[in-house]
């Protein structure tokens, strides 16, 4: 019998199951610094990401639009914590929950919970430090930033 989640696509040759799925995938810098928990014996890295979007408006203004998303990061792998400090950009990715609430005076709202599968530190904000000790946790470090001032872009490729 198949859950409601799971439907069977013809193939000519045979039949696959496919599970439905919803992934995003998220580029923006950290609004505080990561918390660490432990939940009924496991561990999640709890952190905010602003994805803030440049528009032009139908007057021709530049506008800016922030996005903020809740993640909750689910792991043993919670060396990476230090490194999640405000102003850090990162990408993130997994799978959405979207929550609504009322508020005290009662309006409605909706925020954005994603459950995160997969982490990767992009660098530090301008003149910022992401870790208080850069040495340690070295597969977590991000990458080096261009010197303060040079907007040129940066040609690491070997040939």
């Amino acid at each position: 019998m198949l859950s409601k989640t799971e439907k069977y696509y013809l193939h000519p040759h045979k039949t696959t199951k496919y599970k439905k799925m919803i992934k995003l995938q998220v580029i923006g810098n950290l609004g505080k610094d990561a918390l660490v928990n432990n939940v009924n014996g496991k561990s999640v890295i709890n952190f905010n990401v602003a994805h803030t979007e440049r528009f032009k408006d139908a007057q021709g203004n530049q506008k800016d639009r922030t996005t903020w998303v809740d993640c909750s990061y689910w792991t043993d792998r919670v060396a990476v914590a230090p490194y999640l400090k405000k102003g850090t950009q990162v990408y993130v990715e997994g799978t959405p929950d979207v929550r609504s609430y009322t508020t005290a005076d009662g309006r409605n709202g909706a925020s954005l919970t994603l459950r995160i599968t997969s982490v990767q530190l992009l660098g530090a904000k301008p003149g910022g430090t992401t870790a208080p000790d850069q040495s340690a946790g070295a597969s977590y470090a991000p990458s080096s930033s261009s010197p303060a001032g040079d907007d040129s872009p940066v040609d690491d490729l070997p040939f």
